[in-house]
């Protein structure tokens, strides 16, 4: 048992490396090196357990500097036509496939292309067109690996909605293309309808 022990401290450890997103490669990382740790001390490999042990410590103080970050946003409109939108669009071509694998870039269709910055890095961007004359359909909503955290989302759903209502908007929607987009969702505030038999989240921007 204690040899199964070691082995899934191993693969907890691995998993961790597979996250894309930074944050939870150190929540995941934590938990298989504070397992790896234990079996250090359970099997009297000290070494094992001390070198464990401060990964955990590392772990915790990058998990606690993430939560208490004080980053600053900005929503940047750019034209649909613009050269670094498509640059980017184009460089995460692959990752943005794997969430939105339907999605080609149409710069005629979009009537709004917004770049998220995140301490004046792009983190992502959202490209939306009209739905009807009140409501902004989003296209596409896709953030890049390292700021996966949820973030970049509840400033632009939940702490800058005003954005969107400055525009004449009332409210948003979305067509889910996964489970984890359907979640994601969810928890920035969209609503589940069933609209013209097409499944739709809808958000309402005051």
């Amino acid at each position: 048992m204690v040899e199964y022990f070691g082995y899934f401290a191993s693969v907890v450890i691995v998993i961790s490396m597979l996250m894309n997103s930074i944050q939870k490669l150190r929540w995941i990382n934590l938990f298989g090196a504070a397992f790896f740790s234990t079996y250090g001390l359970i099997i009297g490999a000290l070494p094992v357990a001390l070198l464990n042990g401060f990964i955990v410590c590392i772990d915790i103080y990058y998990l606690i500097k993430m939560y208490a970050s004080n980053d600053y946003y900005k929503l940047l409109e750019v034209r649909n036509d613009n050269k670094y939108l498509e640059a980017f669009l184009e460089f995460h071509k692959e990752d943005i496939k794997k969430f939105f694998p339907e999605f080609e870039f149409k710069p005629e269709m979009n009537k709004l292309s917004l770049l998220i910055l995140r301490n004046m890095s792009v983190a992502g961007v959202i490209l939306a067109h009209e739905y009807n004359n009140k409501t902004l359909k989003i296209g596409l909503d896709y953030v890049i690996p390292e700021y996966r955290d949820q973030k970049p989302g509840k400033y632009v759903y939940s702490e800058n909605l005003y954005y969107f209502s400055k525009l004449g908007y009332e409210k948003l929607c979305s067509q889910p293309h996964s489970k984890n987009h359907s979640k994601y969702l969810k928890k920035m505030g969209f609503s589940s309808i069933d609209e013209h038999t097409e499944l739709m989240f809808k958000r309402l921007v005051f």
